[in-house]
């Protein structure tokens, strides 16, 4: 798999899965350019070959714009942003499910409506062009416990998804959806360290993985860059798993 030449901006990136899959489209040869609200995560990429770093907040329509037009048209697109809400319906305040929506699905239409345009012309020259957004296995694929507002909103990545790939698949851009299983990541440590009793939090978040362990960034990232490079040019609509058989 290749991404050289390539120009691929990816969200969230400043650690993570979002970290790991701007290195792996770098070693892949793309040049990235790698966003976070967070700027002194970013630091961490600074220093890396191939690698640019902007601050970014998805939530703010005019900052995405703004970017739009001050880089070049893009050839991959990687919409990692998002946050774990975690609670029943009935621990599902206006504030919370509000939050939730903006980051894991408004920030997605706001991304694409500003870079399909760009991505579009890339696709015309080039013949492809990608983009990829995070859902995941807690969606539309299975439900769990405590999960209600991810789940609702990772089940609308999977359909914005689906609409995006379906108005452009004659165009050359494709749209594609990554459903991760349980993985192991800064936010997830966090939210075990939150818990009442992380030890067994953790031995609960093992547990759903029939595989018996967590997923690593690095069980990500071969089907990341797959799914932005032109080894993929017929798959296009599609919800991908990678989640150690969670939903078989």
């Amino acid at each position: 798999m290749t991404l050289t030449n390539k120009t691929i901006l990816i969200t969230a990136a400043g650690q993570g899965i979002g970290a790991a899959s701007a290195l792996a489209c770098a070693q892949a040869g793309a040049i990235v350019i790698a966003t976070d609200v967070n700027a002194d995560l970013l630091t961490n990429l600074d220093d890396v070959s191939g690698i640019e770093t902007r601050v970014l907040d998805v939530t703010d329509a005019d900052a995405i714009s703004a970017l739009a037009t001050e880089i070049p048209d893009l050839d991959g697109l990687f919409n990692c942003a998002g946050i774990v809400h975690h609670g029943s319906v009935l621990e599902l305040t206006e504030a919370d499910w509000a939050f939730a929506l903006d980051l894991n699905v408004t920030s997605m239409v706001r991304m694409c409506r500003a870079f399909v345009p760009g991505l579009l012309r890339r696709a015309h020259s080039e013949g492809s062009a990608s983009i990829l957004n995070m859902s995941s296995m807690a969606s539309s694929e299975k439900g769990f416990i405590n999960r209600t507002a991810y789940g609702a909103t990772k089940a609308a990545v999977i359909g914005l998804t689906k609409a995006i790939a379906a108005d452009f698949v004659a165009q050359n851009l494709r749209c594609n959806a990554l459903c991760p299983g349980t993985v192991d990541t800064p936010a997830l440590q966090g939210r075990i360290a939150s818990a009442p009793d992380p030890v067994q939090a953790e031995k609960d978040f093992i547990a759903r993985q029939p595989m018996g362990r967590l997923a690593t960034v690095e069980d990500l990232t071969p089907t990341i860059v797959h799914l932005l490079s032109d080894d993929s040019r017929f798959i296009t609509g599609q919800s991908v798993l990678v989640d150690g058989g969670c939903t078989i």
